[in-house]
């Protein structure tokens, strides 16, 4: 276990509550940060780099205590897609890299050690302008086992303190990104995504599970923490006594704001001061990590920072 990993390990032990970072793609976008169609947010790893790491060193100074590569998208089929396939390894270390640089340089400002995660998913190439898969990509041609395990390897190796699987909605690919994270040694929190479908809370994916069944299953597993994430806040407020009835780990709770229309996010407004009120409100309910998603940015870590930090 890294020095940062310790860190957050022992406020998870002591009770305090651990607060991670908000969005990067979607404050790159809202920054001005052109997406991709292919690959989403993770060009911009290479393009604007500098972007990148301000957005990193402003949640540092938000209260964050953990900062999220932006590797979300960085898998090699996701690549190919923008034709830069070639250039995963790079865009991989270069995105922990400068979480790193932003984690010491910002970290030391705030006189905080800051861990820093690589961010895992299973994203599918999404048709432009919707956020569901494009219907012209044969999945089964994807070495998805490969991909994933390609991704969680260069981001150990770059020297992230953890691994974050985000928006798994499934147990089948999240199962290959599970296997790969844990394959790794490193920390692996798995964040789930859901959404309600006839009424019914339900994965993320038109063609997943219910929200229960998810739960179930990744309760299950070795995980360090378990959460539900890139979830609207109702969504999330309903997810949340699933979660803390079956999973024995610490559990996490980072919702979005808005929608996605591949390659941009669309915004909708989240008052601060209500997300922090629902944060305060969850870790008093057990929940024992929080931050923001896609929509939210260092404003709003800083709201949330403010309410459960102890001081």
């Amino acid at each position: 276990m890294t020095d940062a990993m310790a860190v957050v390990t022992r406020k998870l032990m002591e009770g305090d509550a651990v607060v991670l970072d908000g969005a990067t793609g979607t404050e790159l976008q809202k920054r001005g940060v052109p997406m991709d169609d292919g690959a989403w947010c993770a060009v911009a790893t290479a393009t604007h780099p500098d972007q990148l790491r301000s957005i990193h060193e402003d949640y540092i100074r938000a209260g964050a205590d953990i900062v999220t590569a932006n590797t979300f998208a960085s898998a090699r089929h996701l690549l190919e897609r923008a034709g830069i396939g070639e250039r995963t390894a790079e865009l991989n270390r270069l995105a922990v890299r400068l979480a790193r640089e932003a984690a010491a340089r910002a970290g030391d400002e705030v006189g905080r050690m800051i861990a820093v995660a690589g961010s895992l998913s299973t994203m599918r190439p999404v048709g432009k302008g919707t956020d569901q898969r494009d219907p012209s990509v044969d999945l089964a041609a994807i070495p998805w086992a490969a991909n994933l395990r390609e991704a969680a390897e260069l981001q150990a190796e770059a020297g992230a303190d953890l691994l974050l699987l985000e928006m798994m909605s499934d147990l089948e690919h999240g199962g290959l990104a599970l296997e790969a994270a844990l394959a790794t040694g490193l920390p692996v929190w798995v964040g789930l995504s859901a959404r309600r479908r006839d009424g019914e809370l339900m994965s993320y994916r038109d063609d997943g599970p219910s929200f229960a069944d998810l739960v179930k299953h990744y309760a299950a597993q070795p995980v360090g923490a378990l959460g539900i994430m890139h979830t609207s806040l109702p969504d999330t407020e309903a997810a949340l006594p699933i979660l803390l009835e079956h999973a024995t780990m610490p559990v996490m709770a980072y919702t979005e704001s808005g929608y996605f229309r591949a390659p941009d996010w669309a915004f909708a407004e989240l008052d601060p001061a209500a997300l922090a009120a629902a944060a305060k409100g969850w870790v008093a309910c057990g929940v024992r990590v929080v931050g923001g998603c896609c929509g939210l940015g260092p404003e709003h870590i800083a709201a949330v920072a403010a309410a459960v930090t102890r001081h």
